[in-house]
């Protein structure tokens, strides 16, 4: 009788067990919400007020990577600057590079803007591409259906959830975008300046034309030339949005729009970067209302 009760325990116990999830950034920790549900503990490391190259590697962080079961990153070199060194020092087996529990989601996005070549001279570059596609909406279903692939792997007992959850996601995400899609037609001859190639994989899908960069390269600061250039180049294509995000700083991005009169926006880059941000759908429309409109 005592085996068959422990047995019981043990078995129960199993089913309502808890996958802890740590992502590096908001949107995959959403995604991954939505996909394991009421069954994953979701942990998000780096702060979406903060520039997602240069995340403080505080020792909270290395307690919340001792704990987790799975570590989903973002990849293309994104978290380069401040993930390694806590991931080697949280000695959790489960999810180092090439482990079970880690997850690389660049593996599976198609990276846009891959340079030609790699110097330091030109600042902080992505040699994998822009590491940026969270911004589109479309690359969404991607990432819920390698993550729902990932937990059923580390958590058969689950998989049938997961996979109902994925199949539910899915056809909700679906309905949204094409409601979304038919809103963003209006939009493509907008013409946009961008402080740096954060919304690029945005701007492409929807036919934005982006004419410059306030950053020339990531990390190097713009000199009174390229600026000077940049506000002749908003004057002559009629250009009415600047797109400034919430961590660089808005001084140069003022001074232009106060020589030619375009107006500043602050867009997010991430779920939660703002307050009208906090949700999947509202980072898109955010970014959409403060684009278009």
């Amino acid at each position: 009788m005592k085996k068959i009760l422990l047995t019981v325990l043990l078995t129960a116990s199993s089913l309502f067990a808890t996958l802890n999830v740590d992502t590096t950034y908001a949107t995959l920790g959403a995604v991954a919400k939505k996909i394991g549900g009421g069954n994953v503990h979701v942990v998000v490391l780096g702060s979406s007020k903060y520039d997602p190259h240069f995340i403080v590697p505080k020792p909270s962080l290395l307690a919340k990577l001792r704990r987790a079961d799975l570590l989903i990153i973002n990849g293309g070199g994104l978290e380069i600057g401040w993930l390694l060194p806590l991931i080697q020092n949280a000695h959790n087996g489960k999810i180092q590079p090439g482990a079970a529990g880690f997850l690389d989601m660049s593996h599976f996005i198609k990276m846009i803007d891959k340079p030609v070549s790699v110097s330091r001279a030109f600042g902080d570059i992505h040699a994998q591409g822009n590491p940026h596609y969270v911004t589109d909406p479309h690359q969404i279903p991607t990432m819920a259906k390698v993550i729902a692939k990932k937990l059923q792997q580390l958590d058969p007992a689950h998989a049938a959830l997961y996979k109902s959850n994925l199949e539910k996601f899915l056809h909700e995400w679906q309905a949204y975008l094409t409601n979304f899609d038919a809103k963003m037609a209006q939009c493509k001859t907008k013409k946009v300046l961008q402080y740096h190639e954060l919304y690029n994989y945005f701007l492409k899908r929807y036919n934005i034309t982006s004419i410059g960069n306030i950053v020339t390269f990531p990390g190097i600061t713009p000199s009174s030339k390229h600026t000077l250039g940049l506000i002749n180049a908003i004057k002559t294509n009629s250009v009415k949005k600047i797109l400034q995000d919430v961590y660089h700083e808005k001084r140069t991005a003022k001074f232009i729009a106060a020589k030619t009169g375009a107006s500043v926006v602050v867009v997010p880059h991430e779920v939660g970067a703002v307050k009208e941000s906090d949700t999947l759908e509202n980072f898109y429309n955010t970014i959409a209302q403060r684009i278009c409109k």
